[in-house]
């Protein structure tokens, strides 16, 4: 089986600290994306999975075999990187050959991996091509594939599409997905690309400053983050967020954003948010959330009005960006729906889908 599992794991650089005591637990053929800004820790995560950094302390186990002092190649992982790392002298085949033939894999054998990798990828008319013959995104599945013939029982993917075009990007997030789908492996992927991780992953790990902040599923991490940076990082474009005053109505609850605007609290929140009454808090909403004006009987459902400061066209939608005191807030509005730079707009606010952050611990309540 091959399971991973990290346990109270620590990587220190001298005084830095760069993973502090994590503990995680990958179940057999799941692919998990580990997310987060640049130095938050998750490629040295990788890379002690891989036996490519010490451990300062901890450990690491891959099935039932702690790894903490085995080389990475007797591990029975295999790796792909953010830049290919192919041999510029060698033809597609010997590349994704390179591997096994190292290992004495008699050559029948690796005709047949290399056959059904190439299958796989649709690279089998590249084979006797080099590197600097292919685009990078042909590069990139000669370094799948050369991953694949392994037949590993881990999978670690160190951003391995960060250098390809954004198109190319989405091209190859549908054929890693279609990967795994066939070659049933336990996948461990780092990206920052928050996009990246919610298209692929079974389940996320948001990491930040050495720490995990979140695990979770994709629809897990976007509808109920645990933390402010959590709820900021997940989503595109990131959620909105704008300090604000929690306070008690004849009805129960409202977030007051101004003197001008105050929005209540839907009645099924009221008991959670109870102890937080009369306290400056953060509101968070995220973008979809906030809507051109539209009818609706739903008392969660509520209009506000503001001037518009910037219009940003995406095709499908458009993004209104407006200001609430010292905040601007992005909306995400139909487009024959909006009105012009300078001009006041109605909108509606679902506050089915907001949230309140407590700024004292930046936990989500």
């Amino acid at each position: 089986m091959a399971t991973i599992k990290l346990q109270d794991l620590w990587k220190h650089y001298g005084e830095v600290q760069a993973v502090r005591g994590i503990n995680l637990d990958i179940a057999h053929n799941e692919f998990v994306a580990l997310v987060g800004p640049s130095g938050c820790g998750k490629t040295t995560t990788l890379r002690m999975i891989a036996g490519l950094e010490d451990i300062t302390g901890g450990m690491v186990q891959i099935g039932d075999r702690v790894v903490n002092e085995v080389p990475p190649k007797d591990r029975d992982i295999a790796m792909v990187f953010q830049n290919y790392a192919l041999y510029p002298h060698m033809s597609v085949y010997q590349n994704m050959s390179f591997g096994l033939r190292i290992r004495k894999t008699s050559k029948e054998e690796i005709d047949r991996r290399v056959q059904n990798a190439a299958d796989i990828l649709n690279i089998g008319e590249l084979l006797e091509r080099r590197p600097k013959q292919l685009s990078g995104g042909q590069r990139q599945r000669v370094a799948m594939g050369r991953a694949i013939v392994r037949d590993p029982v881990v999978f670690l993917f160190d951003e391995p599409l960060s250098n390809l075009d954004a198109k190319l990007r989405v091209q190859m997030r549908t054929e890693i997905k279609k990967i795994h789908q066939r070659v049933q492996t336990t996948v461990v992927y780092v990206t920052h690309d928050q996009i990246e991780a919610m298209t692929l992953a079974d389940r996320i790990v948001v990491m930040n400053n050495g720490v995990i902040e979140q695990v979770g599923t994709p629809d897990e991490m976007y509808s109920n983050p645990r933390t402010h940076f959590v709820a900021s990082f997940i989503g595109s474009p990131s959620m909105n967020f704008t300090p604000c005053n929690l306070t008690k109505t004849a009805g129960g609850l409202a977030v007051r954003l101004n003197d001008d605007i105050s929005l209540p609290v839907p009645e099924e929140r009221a008991a959670r948010y109870a102890s937080y009454a009369d306290k400056e808090m953060i509101f968070g909403i995220r973008p979809e959330h906030v809507t051109e004006r539209r009818q609706h009987a739903n008392g969660a459902q509520q209009d506000i009005d503001a001037n518009v400061n910037v219009l940003e066209p995406m095709g499908i939608d458009t993004m209104v960006f407006f200001s609430l005191g010292p905040t601007e807030i992005c909306a995400r509005a139909e487009p024959s729906a909006v009105s012009n730079v300078g001009e006041s707009m109605g909108f509606t606010v679902n506050m089915d889908k907001m949230h309140l952050i407590d700024p004292s611990t930046d936990a989500v309540v």
